[in-house]
């Protein structure tokens, strides 16, 4: 993997994305901003740099060489997407970090699917960044 404009651009677009998403879900749909204990612009500024590091992950598994492996780049960005999201939803829910005291089964069950279609769009841009973002490094001087 190398470090071009392909890479900072879709990771910096995925991340800004998925960021977006999760402020519209979580702040205007279930209203869980509200509930915020601490300074709002601490939980934004952790929030969004959660993200950048969401979409590095992202971008790395998106290029790993076991997903090289799928030739459709639409897929291969969705399936990593949904990979990180699922990921992303057990690391939350086992930490319990949750702004919802009574957890149950359909909530769990929106929140995994919501997880996986949030960073299954944030690899949906990363793999559009790809295939539309041209990359000279195959050329040489």
């Amino acid at each position: 993997m190398k470090l071009n404009l392909r890479f900072f651009i879709s990771w910096l677009l995925a991340a800004v994305l998925m960021f977006t998403l999760f402020y519209v879900w979580h702040g205007y749909f279930l209203n869980d901003f509200r509930r915020i204990e601490f300074p709002y612009v601490w939980f934004v500024s952790f929030a969004a740099f959660t993200y950048l590091i969401i979409s590095f992950g992202l971008v790395i598994l998106f290029n790993a060489s076991l997903f090289k492996q799928i030739d459709n780049f639409l897929t291969r960005g969705l399936l990593s997407g949904a990979i990180v999201g699922f990921c992303l939803f057990m690391i939350v829910t086992v930490l319990n970090i949750s702004f919802t005291k009574q957890l149950t089964v359909s909530y769990l069950l929106l929140d995994c699917f919501w997880q996986m279609i949030e960073q299954a769009i944030g690899g949906l841009t990363v793999a559009l960044c790809h295939v539309f973002i041209l990359s000279h490094d195959h050329e040489t001087a």
